[in-house]
C-alpha cells in the first residue's frame, strides 16, 4: 500500500503515542491481563486506520478533454443549479462529493487545462456533508480553464474532523486532467462548479472514484 507523502509525520507521530501508551500501561501494571491484549488490539486498529486513510492508490485516469472526471472519492451529495459568487460570478451546476473517514482523501485534477485563480479561505469546521460547508467552512478555491476557455470551479472543503487542506497547485501553470493536485486530512468534501451546458453522469448518494469516475461531459 503507497503512503501519501503528507501522511508519514502523522503516522510516525501516532505510532510513538501509541507505544509510549504501551509503555506506560505495562510500567504500572507490568502482569499481562485480558485487559492488556485488548488495548493492544484497540492501538492496532487505531494505527491501521490511521495508516489506511493517508493511502495513495494508483488511479487509471482516461485522459479526454470532453469529460470531467471526479476530483474525489465519496458519495455524490449535491447536484443543484446555483449562483457561484467567489469567482464566476454566474449560474452553475454544483456537483458535490462527500468524503468519509474511510475514503481515500487524495484529491485529482477534474480537467486538463491552466490555473486561473487559486485563494484559501478560513472558516468554520462543520460536518462536511452540510451545505453551508461550502461556503463557511475551511476551504481552498481553485479555478481552471479548460478547453474552448471553459472555466471550472473547484472546491476543497475541510470537515468537523478535517484540519488542513493541501493544495498543491499554482496559478498560471499547466496542469493534467488526473494529476494529483492535494490531500485534505480527516474527513472532508470536494465542490465542482461545471458550466449549465455540461451534461452529468452522476446520480444522488452515487460513489465514485476520484481520477476515474465521469462526474460530467461536453459531448
Amino acid at each position: 500500500m503507497t503512503i501519501h507523502k503528507e501522511g508519514y509525520k502523522p503516522i510516525i507521530i501516532v505510532l510513538i503515542v501509541l507505544c509510549c501508551i504501551a509503555a506506560i500501561i505495562n510500567t504500572i501494571f507490568p502482569q499481562q491481563t485480558y485487559i492488556h491484549y485488548f488495548l493492544y488490539l484497540c492501538g492496532l486498529i487505531t494505527f491501521f486506520f490511521v495508516l489506511r486513510f493517508f493511502r495513495d492508490p494508483p488511479r487509471n485516469t482516461i485522459i479526454n478533454e470532453n469529460n470531467i472526471i471526479s476530483s474525489a472519492d465519496g458519495k455524490i451529495v449535491v447536484i443543484e443549479e446555483v449562483e457561484e459568487a467567489e469567482y464566476l460570478k454566474d449560474k452553475r451546476i454544483q456537483v458535490s462529493v462527500f468524503m468519509s473517514p474511510l475514503d481515500v482523501h487524495v484529491n485529482w485534477y477534474p480537467i486538463s487545462g491552466i490555473v486561473k485563480y487559486k485563494k484559501h479561505h478560513n472558516g468554520h469546521f462543520h460536518f462536511a456533508n452540510k451545505p453551508k460547508s461550502s461556503y463557511e467552512n475551511e476551504r481552498t478555491t481553485l479555478v481552471i480553464e479548460g478547453k474552448n476557455r471553459i472555466e471550472l470551479l473547484m472546491r476543497q472543503i475541510a470537515g468537523i474532523a478535517a484540519r488542513r487542506i493541501i493544495c498543491t497547485a499554482k496559478t498560471n501553470t499547466n496542469i493534467t486532467q488526473g494529476d494529483k493536485l492535494g490531500i485534505i486530512k480527516f474527513g472532508s468534501r470536494v465542490d465542482l462548479f461545471l458550466p449549465v451546458t455540461a451534461k452529468i453522469k452522476v446520480k444522488l448518494n452515487q460513489q465514485v472514484i476520484g481520477g476515474e469516475t465521469i462526474i460530467a461531459s461536453f459531448e
